[in-house]
Order: structure tokens, then C-alpha cells, then sequence
């Protein structure tokens, strides 16, 4: 893990991802080593935030309007950037900015061995029917945008050749939205703020501006152009009705970039920045997960005690890729009998049991619930 300054930029680099930061705090280059490929679009500048006015025709707090593209401010000025964390685990560069009334800190930190790109995010929001973006101009051509939702994900089309296509101009995910082209994609990872909009954009020396609708290879580009996705995380926005001081005040948040996302990594590392590893006291040495499964495309969303009180423990699971996936559960624990629940947790039939476990067939995206009952005493 290193870290560099040269009093213009600074360079992250652990030999998975090089990340170069300007002076005003903008992502000019992320260079995934693995797959020798830059990530960002020639010429852009990622975590680029952006402020537009916000005036919905009806339902000011619940609706976001098309028009609200027509102008905005880009938030380049920085009042500091700065290296504040270089070590062999981790290093972290702290930018701070403000605009209008507010004032946001955010903090980059790239760890050893990761391809992960953590923005923790702070802002004092001050602002009056606003709506703040944080764009990632990418050097990917997407015919489509695939975000998680409830147990799976769902596929979008990045054009806006019909109607209902234009009509996408804001998308939700939950934990993670990726974009890809044959052979490589990289995932925005957030875990709180779920609004997103996808455009194909063509780049040339930093200005980006829409491809037009259909985007095959090379069209609406003109020579020096690229065509791109550029994918923008909504932040924080103002309404003022029904309530005038609707989210002012500070907010805590944070979203990552991780380039060479295939599902199971964006699936993954959504968790994984969802749910963060917390220091513990020393356990035992030869300590084993409460339960886990040997196929990364089952992912298993939850462990709970029983709603009947019952001591039983309950498991829900779920294939997370788009296929079938088989695989084995396991327990930490000794378990006298397994049988599979519908969603309130109600018996439908005994489970299936191998030589090493609890045997898992799913289809694609199928949801399992299965009841242990736990060896007593």
C-alpha cells in the first residue's frame, strides 16, 4: 500500500487499483492493474458532485422531475485536500468543500489489497429545493444498467429510444447499480442512498454530453470522442413541502467505486460495505461462522431466531448471480433436524441433508427459508 503527494496530486496505489486525485479533490484517474484498463472516461473527473435546482411540477418531497437537468453547478472548489492516513492496511485522503450554506467532508480511502474506492461522506446540508449528485464518467459502453433489488437485481436499458426508456431519466437500487460491457464492468456501492441515473455519454476532454438514443459502436461520436456510461449516485435533496426543513442538517453516508465488478463482486462487496467488519474481543481458536455455504452465487441475507420463540434458528438464502447454483450449508453449530419454511416461517417440507450438511438446489434468484432445530443443552 503506498501512497504519494507531489503537492499537485495525489496517487493511491495497492497494486490492484492507482488512484490519482487532483488538487480540487476529483478523481482524475483510477487505473485497475488487474485488467491494465482505466476506468474513468479520457478526460472526466469521477466523484464530480453536482448541484442542480429542484422544483417538481406536483409532489415536491415525493417527485424529481426531468427539467431538473437543464442547469447545474459543478462543486469543483475545495477549501482543502489532503493526506490523512498513509500506512500498510490503509490510506485515506480528506476533502473538504463548501457551497451556498453548506459544507461537506468526504473521505477517500483505497485498503491494501482491496479494488474497492470507500467515499465516507459528511455534509452539513443547508441548501433549499436542491438536489445534490455525485457523478462517475466511465470509460464502459453499457447497452444496459443491471441495479439490486429485494433478492436479485433487474436489468435497464441505458437509451432512451422509447417513451418509458426517457421516462427512466432517475432509477433506484438498492445496495449496488453496475454497468458493463463485454468483458468488464465496474459497480457503484452505496448504503443509504438508493437514487441513480444512467446515461450514455460521449467524452471529449473532460465535457460529457448525451450520445443520443441508440449508441451502436461509434454512433453519435465524432472523431476524438468516446462513448461512455456516466452514472450518478443521488445524495441529498431540499423539499419544502410538506415540511420546509425537509433533511437539512447533517448527514452521514457512504458510497464506493469498484471497477472489474462482475454481479458476485458487486453482490459482494455491497454486503461487504453495508455491513462492515467490527472488532471483537478474541474468541476461540478454532472458531467457525454460525453458518455459511461453499457457492459464492448463494448468498445468505439473514439469521433470526424464531418468531415462535421456539429457540429454533432461521435461514434465508437466496441465488444472487441470474442461474442455478447448488451448493452446501453448513452450521456452526449441532442441529437435530432442518425443514423448509414459506416466508413466515411455516413448514412446507423437510429439508434435504448430505454427508457434510444441508444440501441447496435453487433456481435462478429463488428464495429459501430453512428452520434449524438446534441440538438443546
Amino acid at each position: 500500500m503506498t501512497a504519494l503527494s507531489d503537492g499537485q496530486s495525489i496517487v493511491l496505489d495497492n497494486d490492484r487499483l492507482r488512484v490519482t486525485i487532483d488538487a480540487e479533490g476529483l478523481l482524475t484517474s483510477v487505473l485497475d492493474l488487474d485488467a491494465s484498463r482505466e476506468v474513468l472516461a479520457p478526460g472526466a473527473r469521477g466523484n464530480l458532485l453536482q448541484l442542480h435546482p429542484d422544483h417538481p411540477n406536483h409532489w415536491d418531497a415525493w417527485d424529481i422531475d426531468r427539467h431538473y437537468r437543464r442547469s447545474h453547478t459543478d462543486l469543483t472548489d475545495a477549501e482543502s485536500v489532503e493526506l490523512i492516513e498513509s500506512g500498510p492496511l490503509r490510506a485515506t485522503v480528506r476533502v473538504i468543500r463548501s457551497f451556498g450554506a453548506s459544507r461537506i467532508t468526504q473521505e477517500l480511502t483505497l485498503a491494501a489489497g482491496n479494488r474497492r474506492l470507500d467515499v465516507a461522506t459528511e455534509v452539513d446540508w443547508q441548501e433549499s429545493e436542491k438536489v445534490l449528485k455525485a457523478a462517475f464518467p466511465l470509460d464502459i459502453h453499457a447497452k444496459v444498467s443491471t441495479a439490486e433489488i429485494q433478492f436479485g437485481h433487474v436489468d435497464r436499458a441505458t437509451h432512451t429510444n422509447t417513451s418509458w426508456d426517457a421516462a427512466r431519466f432517475e432509477i433506484c437500487a438498492h445496495r449496488w447499480l453496475r454497468v458493463a460491457e463485454p468483458g468488464y464492468g465496474a459497480a457503484l456501492l452505496n448504503d443509504s442512498t438508493y437514487g441513480h441515473d444512467v446515461t450514455r455519454t460521449t467524452h471529449d476532454g473532460g465535457e460529457a454530453t448525451d450520445a443520443g438514443t441508440d449508441g451502436g459502436a461509434g454512433e453519435g461520436t465524432g472523431e476524438g470522442e468516446v462513448l461512455g456510461t456516466t452514472v450518478r449516485l443521488t445524495l441529498l435533496r431540499a423539499p419544502h413541502s410538506p415540511d420546509p426543513e425537509t433533511d437539512l442538517g447533517v448527514h452521514r453516508f457512504r458510497y464506493a467505486l469498484l471497477p472489474g465488478a462482475g454481479v458476485a463482486e458487486a453482490v459482494a462487496e455491497g454486503l461487504a460495505l453495508n455491513l462492515p467488519l467490527r472488532a471483537l474481543p478474541a474468541g476461540p481458536a478454532e472458531w467457525a461462522p454460525l453458518v455459511s455455504v461453499d457457492n459464492p452465487a448463494i448468498t445468505i441475507e439473514s439469521v433470526k431466531l424464531a418468531e415462535d420463540r421456539s429457540g429454533d434458528v432461521v435461514v434465508r438464502l437466496y441465488e444472487s448471480q441470474g442461474g442455478r447454483a447448488a451448493g452446501t450449508l453448513v452450521t456452526g453449530f449441532p442441529v437435530l433436524g432442518a425443514e423448509v419454511t414459506d416466508l413466515l416461517e411455516r413448514p412446507l417440507h423437510e429439508a434435504a441433508t448430505g454427508p457434510g450438511g444441508l444440501t441447496l438446489a435453487l433456481r435462478p434468484h429463488q428464495i429459501l427459508t430453512l428452520r434449524l432445530r438446534p441440538v438443546s443443552g
